[in-house]
């Protein structure tokens, strides 16, 4: 039996709730044809589900809605999952895209979202937390919010600490040291030895 359409609407819904939907632009743009200008409207959407999940999209139409769907459709097909330390990420990143150059640091937590325009809403959206964003060059939403993407999808996670990956290291080097000093006193012996 087919379900009613009152129960595909609700699954409907709250498939579409797992995911936080934020309009980064939206902008009117031309194209010249033989026949004159064509007239349509671009919108950049940002989607996520505040657990490290990531969509960007962009659309274009005739009218506003359809470019919204679009842009929504768009960025439901290009996901990303971001590794989340905490409540920030893992590690210090410089992205360049284009004229646009973002710079993403880890904050320590209770510092907040401390990023501005396009950048701001797409680390909503991904559920971090506290984080430290720059941006460099151009203030282009659309461009900075694909370098903000960008970055995103370049994170890895997060290695072993300094203090773990030295320690072994610092030992190896006692070890040879030791090893280096034991056999010149060999040789020391040796040259004893000889002269007597």
């Amino acid at each position: 039996m087919s379900k009613p359409k009152s129960q595909k609407q609700n699954s409907k819904n709250n498939a579409q709730k797992e995911f936080d939907e934020v309009l980064l632009e939206l902008s009117r743009v031309t194209k010249v044809t033989a026949g004159g200008r064509q007239l349509k409207f671009r919108a950049t959407v940002a989607i996520g589900n505040r657990k490290g999940k990531i969509g960007l999209g962009i659309g274009k139409s005739n009218e506003v809605t359809g470019a919204i769907q679009k842009a929504v459709n768009k960025a439901k097909k290009n996901f990303i999952k971001i590794p989340i330390y905490k409540t920030t990420i893992p590690h210090e990143i410089k992205v360049k895209f284009k004229s646009a150059k973002i710079l993403l640091m880890p904050a320590s937590a209770g510092t907040g979202l401390i990023a501005g325009s396009s950048i701001r809403q797409i680390l909503e959206v991904s559920g971090v937390k506290d984080i430290l964003a720059k941006r460099f060059g151009t203030t282009n939403k659309l461009n900075n919010a694909k370098a903000t993407f960008k970055a995103l999808s370049m994170l890895r996670e997060r290695p072993l600490s300094k203090k773990l990956e030295a320690k072994p290291v610092a030992k190896e080097d006692n070890k040879q040291d030791t090893q280096n000093s034991e056999s010149k006193d060999v040789v020391i012996d040796k040259k004893i030895i000889e002269t007597k």
